[in-house]
């Protein structure tokens, strides 16, 4: 019984499931590694500088036991100048090493947040967002820091422990060959160890990441929505609920760390016991008078600077567990297939939009669309509103006109008089978009207007606000460079609305899409507001409303039927 049980058990204890095989990590990592180089190579070399300063200390060490034992000749002073000068080095190496850790590797670090950023932002949008914005965050620092870590210094710790491994045993065999062997034939065990619990751990701290991440989000999403909570007197079960995620977060770490403690533990027998074999060799050469002071403590230094080094490259494993789990969750950024890139494509004069025969479904449910056969013509110039009960498609429609989801099926096309191109990415240059709600971003009215236009001139960001009847901006005690927390806080819905459309205006493209714009707006602002917009017929305005004032504008109008399975 206890044959068959055993086995499965080691089996299970040390199952892995790997989304990507260690090759296509190491690859990654490798292509990943490209603006951390020059870290990790100054790193590597301040590693090697110290490895022959430690393996020079050996020697000056044992030469100055061996003169002051009078076991030899020489200038005692000397001996301890040379001594002093080692250490030195090894002070100079030290600053060398954290001032390029914190001046190259905070640039490192930040390169690598950028690229995963810009990477997300240009990723296709897959209609239902995969990942928590807290899991993302969680991603975007704590794995970016760990990749940049291990590439900036983990790996040429790595090669500079080896070498001190390497010029340790060199030196311990040219002083006893018997002794060396003894010890370097324990290493073979500690890599087995290291193996099984690479293995092991990967699982662990993947489980311990992914529940860190939930907590994170679960913390995110009740900062961003106090008020709601607030107001639905939900206090407690919020709270209650970050407990239980933490009770599981903490349920992972004690299985990882109860795994790891353990692992150590057998490890750290190992070398305990080959410290005491050289210890016990040593001292039976001086006892026998074939070893002298200075050669024993030379012995024992070299026999810590081979099981040091041994240490910590099973120390490694646990980092390679931690960077390879990191590595994953980055990886999945890049699996995300990147919109259209190039040019943008902007047509001349006022363009129409035109439905051709669309349907519409989500990926994970292909066989029941939300839009089916749809065929419309928002013609230049017109004002369209598209109406319909909630959930019948009407913000899908939008984002197929931004190009941000593509149809199932039938084609979406932008056109004028010369030209009629299907929509893309590359075609959003002839569209404003001004999405529901409050979208303003922290930091100065400036900053949130020249989103919509960077090179706006002050008078342009005067007249978009004008138009988009946001005059209530000259009272401001800073005008423009009024500062704002997240979501404009201090301003009322309905004026972070306004500035949110007067951003949308800066683009001054041919097509405008409102999404439930004028949601805030008391109806006599509501009602100056569409005459400032649709004075002119300058554009082709589609509005998403359910506002009745809205439709005496409209020149057309979309009814969206949700359809029933």
């Amino acid at each position: 019984m206890l044959k068959t049980v055993l086995p499965s058990f080691i089996k299970e204890m040390f199952k892995v499931n790997k989304t990507y095989p260690a090759t296509k990590i190491v690859k990654w990592l490798w292509q990943s590694s490209s603006d951390n180089r020059l870290q990790a190579i100054l790193n590597t070399i301040i590693g090697l500088l110290e490895v022959g300063v430690s393996l020079a200390s050996v020697t000056a060490v044992k030469y100055a036991i061996d003169i002051a034992s009078h076991t030899r000749e020489g200038d005692i002073i000397l001996a301890v100048a040379t001594m002093g000068g080692l250490i030195l080095c090894n002070f100079a190496c030290s600053i060398s090493s954290v001032w390029v850790r914190n001046v190259l590797g905070i640039k490192a670090q930040n390169r690598m947040q950028r690229r995963m950023l810009g990477r997300i932002l240009r990723s296709e949008w897959r209609g239902r967002d995969s990942m928590h914005s807290g899991d993302i965050l969680n991603r975007l620092e704590q794995d970016v820091n760990t990749v940049v870590n291990f590439v900036a210094e983990t790996l040429p710790s790595a090669i500079s422990t080896f070498a001190l491994f390497a010029g340790a045993f060199g030196y311990l065999f040219l002083l006893d060959k018997t002794l060396a062997l003894i010890i370097i034939t324990m290493c073979p065990v500690f890599l087995i160890l290291s193996k099984l619990y690479v293995g092991k751990m990967r699982q662990l701290s993947r489980d311990v990441r992914e529940s860190d991440s939930q907590v994170q989000s679960l913390i995110q999403e009740s900062v961003q929505n106090r008020i709601l909570v607030k107001t639905l007197e939900s206090e407690d079960a919020i709270v209650d609920r970050l407990d239980s995620r933490q009770q599981e977060l903490r349920h992972k770490v004690v299985r990882k760390t109860r795994f790891s403690l353990f692992s150590n533990l057998i490890v750290n027998f190992g070398f305990a016991m080959g410290y005491l074999t050289a210890f016990g060799w040593s001292a039976l050469r001086l006892f026998d008078h074939s070893l002298t002071y200075g050669g024993m403590t030379a012995f024992l230094q070299l026999v810590n600077k081979i099981q040091s080094p041994a240490r910590g490259l099973t120390r490694l494993a646990p980092q390679f567990v931690h960077v390879f789990t990191s590595a994953e969750r980055l990886m999945l950024f890049e699996d995300i297939p990147l919109e259209k890139q190039g040019d943008s494509i902007t047509l001349e004069g006022t363009c129409g939009i035109a439905f051709d025969n669309i349907t519409y479904a989500y990926a994970d449910d292909p066989t029941h669309p939300i839009i089916t056969d749809l065929s419309f013509d928002f013609k230049p110039g017109t004002c369209t509103a598209i109406i319909g009960e909630t959930g019948a498609g009407k913000t899908t429609l939008l984002r197929m006109i931004l190009a941000l989801v593509k149809p199932t099926h039938g084609s979406v096309y932008i056109y004028n008089k010369e030209k009629r191109i299907a929509a893309s990415p590359l075609t959003r240059s002839n569209i404003i978009y001004v999405p529901q709600g409050n979208t303003m971003l922290s930091g100065t009215l400036r900053d949130n207007l020249m989103l919509g236009n960077i090179d706006a001139t002050d008078e342009q960001m005067w007249e978009a606000l004008s138009t988009a009847c946001a005059d209530f901006v000259h009272e401001l005690p800073d005008g423009l460079d009024t500062e704002f927390s997240e979501k404009g806080g201090g301003l009322s819905e309905g004026q972070a609305q306004r500035i949110c459309i007067a951003r949308a205006l800066l683009r001054n493209c041919s097509v405008m899409i409102l999404d439930e714009a004028t949601s805030a707006l008391d109806p006599d602002t509501e009602k100056k507001l569409l005459h400032n917009l649709l004075s002119g017929n300058s554009h082709t305005v589609i509005f998403i409303t359910h506002r009745h004032a809205v439709l005496e504008y409209c020149d057309q109008s979309l009814n969206i039927e949700k359809v029933h399975h």
